[in-house]
């Protein structure tokens, strides 16, 4: 064979490959909505009002603020380790209360089998400030956050995980880089918060080497696998995504939430990268944290579907298969 031959079907080849590449592309743009398909059941539309005995309406994201903060909880078949987290979170929450800071609690029961639903429910008899969305089905933890954060009414919105591996006094951390960011006090601004851009993040990058001693080097390699890929094809900014403990103001929840496709773990990745895409101001702050047992997380498998979604989440934003519903100046 001539090396002219030859390199006519090397051109040939790489036509080929590009044709196949750019059809694709073509086809998952052709078959995937750009943005995410809202839907909720109308049963999760409203929460139960124990103390009235009424089934009441949730509020929407897109109304105006009403009380200063709102604490989302994602629980899902967390009878065991919600009491923990619910009497550490409302314990500092009622203090606040007492000089004027309101608040609000939604516990998100994503399509729990166990009493969780039950446990939530006895929190909401004995403060009215708790309030209990039951997700039909389970639709994983970023849909639970999702649902919750739309069902809010905070001028700031926190989300924090049901096990209480974060000690939730440390909100006081993620307030002081709030007003770092802001530039003014959130709560006795309230009003010009839910209208302005931020999001902190918890972190435990500080606690990896205390907690290397404890893993198995097969747990090591996924954690520092994944975060590679993290940084890789995704957000720059983080260095722990995956903590679940972050602030956002209304403005800034708005815009995310709307855009968020993920409703599985790697939920908080897409979320990142849509708040740096938009260029919100993002700060991510070192908080106290330790392993509660009880974790849904099954090591391999659900490493294995977080990776499948950061590759879905770099690919479909980079080819426009996804895309961001707004600009945070619309």
């Amino acid at each position: 064979m001539s090396l002219e031959v030859l390199w006519f079907y090397i051109f040939i080849c790489l036509l080929a490959l590009i044709f196949l590449f750019t059809l694709i592309i073509y086809v998952i743009c052709k078959n995937t909505n750009p943005y995410p398909k809202m839907y909720r059941y109308e049963e999760e539309k409203y929460y139960f009002d124990i103390n009235t005995g009424e089934k009441k309406l949730f509020p929407s994201l897109e109304d105006n603020w009403s009380v200063n903060i709102s604490v989302i909880v994602p629980a899902y078949n967390e009878e065991i380790r919600l009491p923990t987290m619910m009497d550490e979170c409302l314990k500092y929450l009622e203090e606040r209360r007492r000089i004027g800071i309101s608040y609000e609690i939604i516990v998100v029961s994503d399509g729990s089998t166990d009493k969780t639903i039950d446990v939530a429910q006895s929190y909401a008899k004995k403060f009215n400030t708790v309030r209990v969305l039951a997700l039909k089905k389970n639709r994983g933890k970023g849909g639970a956050v999702r649902l919750g954060m739309q069902s809010a009414r905070g001028s700031v919105l926190l989300f924090a995980d049901a096990d209480g591996a974060t000690t939730f006094n440390d909100i006081e951390k993620l307030d002081e880089s709030l007003t770092n960011i802001l530039g003014f006090n959130y709560i006795t601004s309230a009003a010009k918060t839910s209208i302005s851009h931020a999001v902190i993040c918890g972190s435990r990058a500080h606690l990896e080497e205390e907690e290397k001693s404890k893993r198995s080097f097969f747990r090591l390699l996924l954690m520092h696998g994944f975060h590679f890929l993290v940084k890789l094809l995704c957000v720059k900014s983080v260095h722990d995504t995956q903590c679940g403990f972050k602030m956002l103001t209304r403005a800034s929840a708005r815009l995310i939430f709307t855009a968020l496709h993920i409703e599985r773990w790697a939920f908080d990745v897409e979320m990142l990268y849509i708040a740096e895409a938009l260029k919100l101001p993002i700060a991510e702050v070192a908080v106290e944290w330790q392993e509660i047992d009880g974790s849904k997380i099954i090591p391999f498998w659900s490493w294995l579907q977080m990776g499948k979604d950061l590759a879905l989440i770099s690919f479909r934003y980079k080819i426009g298969a996804w895309k961001i519903l707004k600009s945070k100046d619309d």
